[in-house]
């Protein structure tokens, strides 16, 4: 079954029946986890790598130092890796609750940030991650644990 194989790529050998509940959450989780890891990744890169092209039109770049910005990106790129690899190679998946918690914190920040500079969006978009990766997190830890 192609669905089998499937987990078997993300580190996952089915102890649950395909269509059971159990299933659904692994799955949804699995794939929360890809999207935000993709979004966070995306936005580490930018903030460590191209923050001169980014910050020009985005006042709130202004609330911390340059620095700053590079270490939060960092920590957005190995959160990522956190929330993918460990649970994917079966080697230490509680890293990946880790990893969402701490983008979870994260996003806190950035909401906070946001809030101060009035950036509707922005909040709105740090809020929604931030919640995603408390769910990821809780649903690693106690809702569908990794084997």
């Amino acid at each position: 079954m192609a669905l089998d194989g499937a987990l078997r790529v993300v580190g996952q050998s089915a102890p649950y029946g395909v269509g059971s509940e159990a299933f659904a959450m692994n799955l949804l989780l699995w794939i929360l986890q890809v999207i935000t890891g993709l979004i966070f990744g995306a936005s580490g890169v930018m903030k460590t790598f191209m923050f001169d092209q980014v910050s020009r039109d985005v006042p709130s770049f202004g609330a911390l130092p340059r620095r700053a910005w590079a270490a939060l990106g960092c920590v957005e790129l190995a959160g990522t890796a956190g929330l993918i690899v460990p649970a994917a190679l079966n080697w230490h998946p509680q890293l990946t609750v880790l990893a969402a918690s701490v983008l979870a914190a994260e996003s806190v920040v950035f909401v906070w940030v946001h809030v101060k500079y009035r950036e509707a969006a922005p909040i709105i978009m740090s809020g929604v991650l931030g919640l995603l990766m408390a769910f990821i997190a809780f649903g690693r830890l106690v809702l569908r644990p990794f084997p």
